[in-house]
């Protein structure tokens, strides 16, 4: 299975040490006071298992969507631990 990009936008400023929690996805902090995680994502258990963590820390999620690589800023954070190997 090939893995999908994905961006998750939420209200409020996520500290990049929550990288690790949200499984190596890239933080972007928008000037706008959002929050903006970006990277793959295996399969869409993996998505909701991402979606679980946003609702568990009380983050409001704005939007989800499926990205077509080379369609800008992607990941950063190690290319998603590479690609979740």
């Amino acid at each position: 299975m090939t893995p999908t990009l994905y961006r998750i936008r939420v209200q409020g400023h996520l500290r990049p040490a929550w990288s690790e929690w949200f499984d190596g996805m890239a933080i972007s902090l928008e000037e706008n006071g959002d929050t903006t995680l970006s990277g793959l994502v295996m399969d869409q258990p993996a998505l909701h298992s991402l979606l679980i963590r946003v609702r568990d820390l009380g983050l409001t999620l704005i939007s989800v969507s499926q990205v077509e690589p080379g369609s800008g800023p992607e990941m950063t954070s190690e290319s998603n631990k590479e690609a979740k190997k």
